[in-house]
Formats: structure tokens, sequence, C-alpha cells
């Protein structure tokens, strides 16, 4: 594959399987040239990560992660669709090859007053088309290449898997300390009830204060149920991917990874070649192509043989004849046999779904690309807003601590002692978001350029790349 209009000659390796003159005439308006470089990235780093899961520095992780490439039941299905493909491949191919049927009888006579007499035979029959044409060559390659879009299909399934896992994994942590800070604020909302209850004790808050801190208080119990619930919900979630019984018995890490600067991104011609996904277009553009020729040879003339004779006799040693057999079988030719409007329609119909795996194919390359430029992008961006909301959540943090002070000290208000509480609050469950966030977005740039990763993995028998990476 060029460096250059990728996408078309990704297309034009059809050749083998169709006309020069339709092929050019289905892509010519395809020529969406490879950019040299990211456009959402001022530092170009040319050399692809040799394992992006290694980043997160997490042994525990990349565990996590081959549990699910070796248990999880949908990658487990996929394994198996591969299978089928070949079988159907193989099915596909075995037209080429004689169809020979034979078949033996034994009868004897039983009636009363009749002779007792015995009679034995033998029928063999023989189905083969000569393939003039290619025509049935042209059906085994579109099943091979359909199967190989099957085993891309697994690639694809697999490198899937394993960022579900990890983003899974990540959505478990940011839940865990979600309810941690949900526990905190319930905490700190419980002391300044009891500071307010102390003051209307004295005389100096009034029941208004009380009943706001009370409010505040049963606020923050409903969001650490509801925090609660959810963290839940995430490790029931993981749990799935790994195919473990959902129990939500999942330990969850303290803290999100530190991720490290990002490098080894390659270029944007190499996602066409590194992800699976594509690589299973390009199989299934191949495969419609070759049936779409197909279709156009099966308008030309076709020889078949399908020849057939019996043998047999009163002796059970007649069956094996074989020069009766075999004069008969030289007698029988089939005619050439012509079929025109289904036939045509059927070219038209594969033609169709030609431009049709054509035009998908375009779109899921542009995509790609669009997905590897989003997550590039919001490198920088969700690096900034980290940033901006450690800062948020610094100044919000002694903003509540100075409320709390004067509100106890009666120069300050409860209605500003609350506010600074809750954007104290709101600032830290923020900046734990963003920072999940921004480790999920890595992982998004993986799977967008097909990273690849390692980790110990049992491979199932479908799958007989012996090769632990992808």
């Amino acid at each position: 594959m060029s460096k250059k209009w990728l996408m078309t000659a990704a297309l034009l390796s059809l050749s083998a399987c169709a006309s020069v003159n339709t092929t050019a005439e289905l892509t010519q308006d395809l020529r969406i040239s490879a950019p040299t470089s990211w456009k959402s990235l001022s530092h170009q780093d040319n050399v692809q990560a040799i394992n992006w899961l290694a980043e997160f520095n997490d042994s525990g992780l990349s565990a996590l992660v081959g549990e699910a490439l070796t248990h999880n039941h949908n990658l487990l299905a996929s394994a198996e669709r591969i299978e089928q493909a070949k079988a159907l491949a193989i099915s596909g191919a075995a037209a080429r090859l004689p169809s020979v049927n034979l078949a033996s009888s034994a009868t004897r006579n039983l009636i009363q007053n009749v002779p007792d007499t015995k009679s034995y035979g033998a029928s063999l029959s023989v189905s083969w088309e000569a393939d003039l044409w290619g025509r049935i060559a042209d059906r085994a390659k579109a099943g091979y290449a359909s199967a190989d879009a099957a085993k891309a299909d697994y690639e694809a399934a697999r490198l899937s898997i394993a960022g579900q896992t990890v983003q899974a994994w990540f959505d478990l942590v940011e839940g865990a300390q979600q309810v941690a800070l949900a526990q905190d604020d319930l905490q700190t909302r419980q002391r300044s009830s009891r500071l307010v209850e102390r003051r209307y004790g004295r005389g100096v808050s009034s029941s208004l204060d009380v009943r706001l801190a009370r409010s505040a208080l049963a606020g923050s119990e409903a969001t650490l149920a509801l925090r609660e619930q959810l963290v839940a919900n995430a490790g029931r979630r993981l749990e799935l991917l790994l195919g473990r019984y959902p129990a939500n018995a999942i330990e969850a890490a303290l803290s999100l990874p530190v991720l490290a600067p990002l490098s080894g991104v390659g270029r944007p011609e190499d996602v066409l070649a590194r992800r699976p996904d594509i690589r299973a277009a390009e199989a299934r553009l191949t495969a419609s192509g070759l049936r779409a020729s197909e279709a156009r040879k099966a308008l030309l003339p076709r020889l078949s043989f399908t020849p057939s004779a019996s043998t047999g006799g009163a002796k059970f040693s007649d069956i094996f004849d074989l020069d009766t057999l075999a004069g008969r079988l030289l007698g029988n030719l089939a005619q050439p046999v012509f079929q025109g409007g289904a036939l045509k329609a059927e070219v038209r119909r594969t033609r169709a779904a030609q431009r049709e795996q054509i035009e998908t194919y375009a779109q899921l390359v542009l995509r790609a690309w669009r997905e590897a430029e989003d997550a590039l992008d919001g490198e920088v961006y969700l690096a900034r807003r980290e940033a901006a909301l450690t800062v948020s959540t610094t100044e919000a943090q002694e903003a509540e601590k100075l409320a709390i002070r004067e509100y106890g000290r009666g120069v300050g208000t409860i209605f500003e002692m609350l506010d600074a509480q809750r954007r104290r609050i709101s600032a830290q469950s923020q900046l734990i978001a963003a920072s999940k966030e921004r480790a999920a977005n890595r992982v998004r740039l993986h799977l967008a350029i097909a990273g690849d990763f390692n980790t110990q993995v049992v491979k199932t028998a479908a799958f007989v790349d012996e090769d632990t990476s992808l």
C-alpha cells in the first residue's frame, strides 16, 4: 500500500477479479489522499508504540485484559465465526472438483407360487463443470476472502474488548473515587449541621440555618447512595466483559494512572494497514469484486458433465461389471445451458453490492482518521481542562475553610458556607471525571490507530495465530 492514494490502491487490487474499465469506473471518485502527518499533533512521531497497555503501568489491569481476551463470550463467538467462514470457503471451493455418487441395491422375490429370484444393482453418477472462464474459481476465492474478513473481524473484536476492559476499569476507579468524595461530603455536611445546631441552641443562628443545613445533609446522603449504585453498576459491567458472574466483587484501585507524555502514534497512512476493521472491509471489498466477476462470467456458456450409469444382474458379481459401467458413463454429456434475464439481474445486483462495499470502505477510512484526530485533539484539551480544574479545586478548598471559619465567628452567612462546600465538592468531582476522561481518551487514541499491546492470553482453537500482540 503506497503512501499516496491509499484508498484507490486498495480498491484497484480488485483488478484480478474485475475488468479494468469497471474497476476504474467504481474507484475514480475515491481518490482520498492520506496526509503525511496528523493535523491535531504538533510534534510528529512516525514510530508506532510497541505496547500501549504498558503505558498505564498497572500489572493488575494487564491481567484483567488477559482474562477478558480469554473468557469474553462475544469474543469467543467471533472466533467461532472464523471457523464458519473457513468451512463455507472450503465448501465453495469444492465445486471445482467432480461430485461422485454411488448407490447399490438388492432385491429378492418372495411371492408364493413364483420362483425365488434375486437381483443386484449399482448406479454411479458424476457431476462436474469445466471451469472454462474461472467463474467457479472466483466463487472459491470470494469465500476465502470472506474468511479473511471474519479473521480480521475477530482481531477488531479483540482490540475492542481490550479497550472496553481498560475503560471499564477506569470507570470503576472513578466511581470508587466519587464514592469516597461523596462520603467526605457527607461527613462535612454532618459537621456543618452540628455547628449550626449548636449555634441555634445558643440563639445565634435561626431556624432557617438549621433547615438549610439539614437539607444539605440529606442531599449529600442522596448523592452518596447514587454514587454507590453507579460504582456497583460499573463493577458489574467490568465483570461481564471478563466473563464472570456480575457480583460486583472487583475491588477498585485507589487512583487513576498518571499518563506519560504522548508518543508513538505513527502516521495516518499506518492506520489503513493496522486497523483490523479496515482490513476486514478490504477483504469484503475483494470478495464483492470476485462475486461480481462470477456473476458476469455466468452469462458465458458452460460446459458441464453429468453422466450416470447403472449395472446389475442376477448375480452379486454383476455389480462390478466395470466395462458396462464405464461405457454408459462415457455416453452421457450435458450441453451448455444459457440463462439470460435472471443472470443479468444478478450481475446488476453484484455490481451494486460492490459499489456499496467501496462506499462503506471509504466511509470507514474517513471515520478511522476522524477518531484518531478527535483523540489527538482531546489530549490537548483534556490536559488543559484537568489543569484548570486542579486550580479550581485548590481554590475551592481554601474558600470552604474560610467560609466555615467565618460562619463559626458569626461574620459569615449560612448561604456562603453551604455554597462554598458545594463548590468544593463540585470542583473535586469534575476533576476526578476529567482525569478519568483523559485516561479513557488515551485508550480511544490507541484503539483508533490500532496500537499494539501485549498480555498473557489463552488462544482459542479458532484463532491459529500464535502471536500475543495485536
